[in-house]
């Protein structure tokens, strides 16, 4: 036997030419469907993220209400310190009363 045909050729030809269109079929099928794991990977981890970012909402939102009553505390604590400034007469009972209105907003 010689060599193949001009008809040998074309069929071994096709062949090859099938065969790696197949292979690369296969390939881009194979990286597609990892492509779309990966994205459905990260969309749920981005909605737990979300969900766990709504849940802790509610906590932070309740946190400054109790800031309230440390302000009273707070006004509280300023006056007494003024009222132990004008008895051990480092301010007079002007000054007192004007630091205390300017506290109370008066």
């Amino acid at each position: 036997m010689g060599r193949p045909g001009l008809i040998g050729m074309a069929a071994r030809t096709a062949v090859v030419a099938g065969t790696a269109t197949a292979v690369s079929g296969n390939v881009q099928r194979r990286q597609a469907n990892r492509a779309q794991q990966s994205a459905d990977a990260d969309a749920y981890q981005q909605q737990q993220q979300q969900a766990e970012y709504a849940a802790q909402q509610p906590q932070y939102a309740a946190a400054p209400a109790p800031a309230a009553a440390p302000a009273a505390d707070d006004l509280t604590a300023q006056i007494e310190k003024l009222a132990t400034l004008k008895t051990a007469g480092v301010i007079s009972d002007a000054e007192f009363s004007a630091a205390k209105a300017k506290l109370l907003g008066i």
